[in-house]
């Protein structure tokens, strides 16, 4: 069966059993059983209860459940409550982050409009739009809302703003014609979307699709069909818990064996091996993560980016790839002149002289024949015509003084089959009418021309000249329109006929220009090493020549159509993908494809748009980045990120925030890590020479929520820097635990470890076990307090003002250095944390132990600094 614009009107109205004076409430109520109400289908929402049990699904989580209840089991409810508090909080955390609910189809019912212009048995009625069904005659005029798709049946002039489905800056010129070719979205002239509106003329249209049928509706399908993406990081910490719990799980295995081998209780044994698991296991890493991202979404919000989705804040630092949408994004979403052309010279519209009386009639024409307003910065009309009146306010010359300077008299309204439009005024004591339209329409009408020196003749090389004008006009995305005049006698009523015998005037062109900062942004991503990519619903010619005005595309060989990717594999549109920097009239599902095809080779995928037709693509790609000032509520709620002043460059600073928060997350890792490797390793020494446990499992939980955490979160608050943006994006499967990642932490953990156990064979020398114990408690707490100093950087930082740039780290060691002195030196805490009470001297010692890791380890880093810089030569 053929297509609905395929077929005319009448066969339409025969198709959806319905006539031009509308259903009858017997067809109505048969149409609504047969289709369903005009609105969108809601997706079943998870529970805030199901979003918080599914925080526990982690693999780390559920070792240390299993170790909680191993523990309650065994008797040390301590233990067990601790591991449960520390789990709780973070699901908890987790849960508040996650119940922002997806709101994309909320958003897409209310894009439905409220109330519809309906003729129902030949009777105009105002009904809700969800009432609406197929078949409806719908009655539309400039200002409304189109509430479901339909075929149009009568048309007069009427213009159509389709931008937030088919991402066209211009409104669309809609036409009764059928199309018989196969026809994309935004070239169904005949048809009208749901969600659209009408900026000009009037018609009516029979219903015939509604609900989720309608385009809108196959995009809110779209949506509940796209599956959101892992970020890296949650990809890296799901991968690295496992490894890293396997490992753990591993060694507290031997030590156990080795503890029963050499005659403990198999239960004491195996306490503490869940113990030592507790203590090596960063439990609280997932918490500090989503605090530090927290702290990272308030930095961008202040910078103009809200962040929606915790997770989207690391994921911007390893985009490698940024689909752009065009209209909004990159450009203004607003038709500016950009020159004339008049008298044989082409004038920028920044160099345009109103004391010229040739470019001033041309500018006072452009008013005249024109029926949009721009009063109070309220913009109405088809934004072809405001660009217009806007460039006359631009020099001064405000549209109301000039139109009542030269009052209307007669008018013929633009339509598509005339390509043009025509106004009568009264000037200089001549009644003159202004036509404008299509450059090559209005030539052929054209048999004089305005030059300097007056009025003559047009010759065939005039009108070439004007031709190839408009050609290099168009070449550049330029949309051109053609102005003339002709004298009519008094009391003259206008007729098509009189459209004839034309003076021809000049050229405007305008376009949608990009924003004055898209350029630089676009220069700045490249350097970072990220592929800047448009994707857009508008015409290639005008995409091709934004792109190539910001550095997007080079060669036009580089841009091409959605119709060239439309029967292409998957596997031939992967291949395809790295050699096109321009899509031009793509649909939603094109769009989808492409940032599918770059993630299928590796690339993280940021997608931006501001449209309906953005939504589903921006829920497909890693970050869906939309616009917060011109974008739709549907794309705002299906995106990761939001802009609250649409600018480009606000996606770069963005970037440098996500690369500098993933560097900071690494630090506050390699911090948790390196000193619970020193942990495990002086428990393991003492084990192999049968010396007592260094720790008492309250300890090592003391060191878990205290000593570990309040470092860790400063850590991931470490001031940013600018020079993480002349590095390449990091590869979307690149581990956390890579070899030089896990050297750093077997290096440092190994000093720690070294001095800790010198602090425990102190102390068991001195006075036994429990003063050993103590030692080795306060040296590594005391220690991993140091040591967050030493993972501010891969570098030295021990002689640079970066040691002191960080408030937050500084306040937790003063807080942590307190706290763990209190403990060893006030007496009543002797039974509670199972230490031994010491006295200033004893108290230096540890201090002593746990200071020298601090230029050990940065000697180490200074050392690896030139052995590094050496390699490089």
């Amino acid at each position: 069966m053929k297509e609905i614009y395929q077929q005319t009107a009448e066969e339409v109205l025969e198709r959806v059993e319905s006539r031009e004076s509308g259903l009858t409430d017997e067809q109505v109520r048969r149409s609504r059983e047969k289709c369903g109400w005009n609105e969108l289908a809601e997706g079943k929402k998870k529970s805030i209860l199901q979003i918080f049990f599914e925080q526990y699904k982690d693999f780390l989580v559920l070792i240390l459940i299993a170790s909680a209840v191993i523990s309650g089991m065994l008797g040390d409810v301590e233990s067990a409550a601790v591991i449960v508090i520390v789990i709780t909080i973070n699901a908890i955390l987790g849960t508040v982050q996650t119940v922002k609910a997806e709101q994309s189809l909320q958003s897409l019912k209310k894009l439905s409009g409220p109330e519809a212009k309906v003729l129902r048995d030949g009777v105009a009625v105002q009904l809700p739009a969800r009432e609406l069904v197929v078949g409806d005659v719908i009655l539309l005029e400039a200002g409304d809302m189109i509430p479901a798709d339909g075929r149009l049946i009568e048309n007069a002039s009427l213009k159509v703003d389709e931008s937030a489905l088919t991402g066209e800056s211009l409104a669309v010129e809609k036409s009764m014609d059928i199309i018989l070719e196969e026809a994309p979205l935004g070239d169904r002239t005949n048809m009208l979307f749901s969600g659209s509106f009408v900026t000009y003329g009037r018609g009516r249209a029979v219903v015939t699709n509604v609900g989720m049928q309608t385009e809108v509706g196959k995009i809110a399908g779209l949506l509940k069909s796209t599956s959101e993406k892992q970020t890296p990081l949650q990809a890296n910490l799901d991968d690295f818990g496992k490894k890293l719990s396997i490992l753990i799980l591993i060694f507290c295995g031997i030590l156990f064996a080795i503890s029963v081998f050499r005659g403990e209780k198999i239960s004491s044994a195996f306490m503490f091996a869940v113990a030592l698991a507790v203590a090596a296991i960063p439990e609280a890493l997932s918490s500090i993560v989503t605090i530090v991202l927290s702290f990272g979404t308030q930095k961008m919000a202040k910078e103009h980016a809200i962040i929606r989705k915790l997770q989207a804040v690391e994921g911007l630092g390893s985009v490698s790839v940024i689909c752009s949408d065009k209209t909004g994004t990159l450009t203004q979403n607003k038709m500016t002149v950009e020159d004339y052309y008049i008298d044989g010279k082409r004038i920028t519209a920044d160099a345009i002289d109103v004391a010229d009386p040739a470019q001033r009639c041309l500018l006072d024409y452009s008013i005249l024949c024109n029926d949009s307003t721009n009063e109070n910065g309220v913009e109405i009309g088809d934004p072809t015509e405001t660009a217009l009146i806007n460039l006359g306010s631009r020099y001064g010359i405000e549209a109301a003084g000039v139109r009542k300077l030269y009052p209307r008299e007669g008018e013929l309204p633009f339509d598509s089959d005339r390509k043009m439009m025509s106004t009568l005024h009264r000037i200089d004591d001549e009644n003159r009418m202004i036509v404008k339209g299509a450059v090559d329409r209005l030539l052929e009408l054209t048999d004089r021309i305005w030059i300097k020196d007056g009025v003559r003749e047009i010759t065939e090389a005039d009108k070439e000249k004007i031709r190839r004008q408009n050609q290099e006009f168009s070449m550049e995305g330029l949309r051109v329109l053609a102005f003339t005049y002709r004298e009519i006698p008094k009391k003259h009523v206008l007729t098509i006929e009189d459209e004839n015998h034309l003076v021809f005037l000049g050229l405007i062109a305008m376009m949608d220009p990009p924003r004055e900062e898209s350029k630089a942004a676009v220069a700045e991503c490249i350097k970072a090493g990220i592929r800047p990519v448009m994707i857009t619903g508008d015409h290639k010619i005008t995409a091709a020549a934004i792109a190539k005005r910001i550095g997007i595309l080079h060669d036009l060989s580089e841009a091409c159509e959605g119709a060239d990717i439309e029967n292409m594999s998957d596997e031939q549109l992967k291949e395809f993908v790295p050699n096109i920097s321009v899509y031009a009239r793509v649909s939603p599902e094109h769009k989808i494809r492409i940032v599918r095809a770059w993630q299928e080779k590796g690339m993280i995928v940021a997608m931006t748009g501001d449209g309906v037709n953005d939504a589903p693509a921006l829920k497909q790609a890693d970050i869906g980045v939309a616009m917060g000032v011109t974008g739709t509520e549907v794309a705002k709620d299906a995106a990761a990120m939001v802009l609250t002043d649409d600018n480009f460059a606000t996606i770069v600073k963005a970037v440098e925030n996500g690369r500098n928060l993933y560097q900071n997350i690494k630090y506050a890792i390699q911090f948790l890590l390196s000193g619970n490797f020193g942990a495990i390793l002086a428990v393991l020494c003492a084990s192999l020479a049968g010396l007592p446990v260094p720790f008492a499992p309250v300890h090592l939980l003391f060191i878990n929520l205290l000593t570990d955490s309040l470092p860790a979160i400063a850590l991931g608050v470490e001031p940013h820097s600018s020079e993480v943006m002349n590095e390449k994006p990091r590869s979307a499967d690149e581990s956390i635990l890579t070899k030089d990642f896990l050297g750093k932490i077997g290096l440092e953990g190994l000093v720690i470890g070294m001095m800790t156990m010198i602090g425990f064979l102190t102390g068991y020398h001195q006075n036994g076990a429990l003063l050993g114990s103590t030692y080795a408690f306060g040296t590594l707490c005391l220690a991993r307090l140091f040591h967050g100093f030493n993972c501010k950087s891969d570098h030295p930082v021990i002689f640079t003002k970066r040691f002191f740039n960080n408030k937050w780290l500084q306040g937790a060691f003063v807080l942590g250095a307190v706290l763990i002195t209190v403990v060893l030196t006030v007496p009543g805490f002797h039974l509670l944390f199972k230490v031994e009470t010491l006295d200033l001297m004893q108290l230096g010692y540890v201090y002593l132990y746990a200071f020298a890791s601090l230029p050990i380890i940065q000697l180490l880093k200074w050392i690896r600094m030139k052995l590094g810089k050496r390699g490089e030569r």
